[in-house]
């Protein structure tokens, strides 16, 4: 198994790269815990096609700011939610950012 990393060894070696870093940059386990709880209670409503996102707290990020002043509207990046996703009747036509990348 030359220059191959077994698993176990492997994970070991990220989880010390990771506690490094940590301690490099100074977070917490505290500071991380509250980061993805605060993410939980605020999760995205923007996304555009490139991954980035917003919740809409705080001001309104340059992405979807430059967007806004292009003409296009901003609940053309919102998230849809799965469950409200009401029928569609045959002919509409619902463009959504999705589709143009398809």
């Amino acid at each position: 198994m030359k220059g191959k990393i077994a698993d176990g060894e492997a994970r070991e070696r990220l989880i010390n790269w990771i506690r490094r870093r940590m301690q490099e940059f100074g977070v917490t386990f505290d500071a991380l815990e509250a980061s993805i709880q605060e993410d939980l209670a605020h999760p995205p409503l923007y996304r555009d096609a490139r991954g980035h996102d917003w919740n809409g707290v705080g001001p309104m990020p340059d992405w979807l700011t430059a967007a806004k002043h292009a003409g296009v509207d901003p609940d053309f990046f919102r998230i849809e939610e799965k469950a409200k996703e009401e029928p569609r009747r045959k002919g509409d036509v619902v463009y959504r950012q999705a589709d143009l990348f398809e």
